[in-house]
């Protein structure tokens, strides 16, 4: 059993990646199971050079250490396209050669092209979704119902660049056996019952889900490398964690602002509880 951390290699680590690192890696260390470190690093034309060692970098200067070999999903490329293979022999595949600028955005997909079974060229590959509920219990946003069919409709397991696609790799890996639990942000909540209808299709069992705050501005945009979000200042990195540990409602006590990250850690395995993490966002001001 363990817990994982799975940033992408797009940018650095910034203070709504901490947070989700820090609950992450507590949740981990409090069940008594290892935290591994993945780099979802699929989406190559993405990927900024050198991120991935500077994500590594802060999460040591933090304190963060992680357990085992690093993992790269690029690494995984059999294994996903052996999913991929399963799916298609139990008939839930189709190719589609829609544009975006054919579909309505923000709309389920149409089934326009369902009856595609053969291979094409120049096709992405989109999984036949079923009108049936997903229920699952998230530790921090608590009962969930989704119904993918009506709310995403036929999603893109292969993107018609011959790339996996986010929802098929991270079914794939987080359904493993050792992975026993997800703990990470808001942001993906409705991308987890895509990844449990695949779980599902694909005989995995899902782990437990967690989906912590994530930390906004004042206008309810996300803090994330698409807002220009800068990486934590390793200079500061106890500071920094006794700021992401009062926004899950894990402060330590006045007297940590002279603790080591370690102690700081140690401190807060003692006192972590999932469950009393705040399930709203955590706002700041820009800089």
């Amino acid at each position: 059993m363990a817990g994982r951390f799975a940033p992408s290699p797009t940018g650095p680590l910034h203070l709504g990646s901490l947070l989700v690192a820090t609950a992450s890696y507590l949740e981990a260390r409090q069940r008594g199971v290892p935290w591994r470190l993945r780099i979802d690093d699929l989406d190559a034309p993405r990927a900024v050079p050198g991120a991935a060692a500077d994500i590594m970098a802060s999460l040591e200067t933090h304190g963060l250490l992680w357990d085992g070999e690093v993992d790269y999903q690029s690494d995984h490329i059999d294994a996903y396209e052996h999913a991929l293979e399963r799916l298609g022999e139990l008939g839930h595949l189709f190719y589609c050669t829609c544009s975006r600028r054919q579909l309505r955005s923000g709309q389920p997909y149409p089934g326009t092209c369902r009856g595609h079974r053969a291979a094409r060229a120049d096709a992405a590959i989109r999984l036949v979704v079923e009108p049936e509920p997903i229920h699952f219990v998230d530790a921090v946003q608590g009962q969930q119902q989704f119904y993918p069919a009506n709310e995403s409709g036929d999603f893109i397991v292969r993107r018609r660049d011959l790339i996996i696609a986010y929802q098929l790799a991270a079914a794939a890996d987080d359904g493993a056996p050792e992975i026993d639990h997800v703990v990470r942000g808001a942001d993906l909540l409705d991308n987890t019952p895509r990844q449990l209808y695949l779980m599902r299709l694909l005989g995995l069992v899902p782990p437990e889900y967690a989906h912590v705050r994530l930390v906004t501005f004042a206008d309810g945009s996300k803090l994330s490398k698409q807002t220009g979000a800068a990486g934590v200042d390793s200079q500061t990195a106890g500071a920094n964690l006794t700021a992401v540990l009062k926004m899950l409602n894990c402060a330590p006590p006045p007297d940590a602002i002279g603790w080591s990250c370690a102690e700081i850690l140690r401190w807060a395995g003692e006192h972590w509880n999932i469950t009393s993490v705040p399930s709203h966002a955590a706002v700041i001001e820009r800089n």
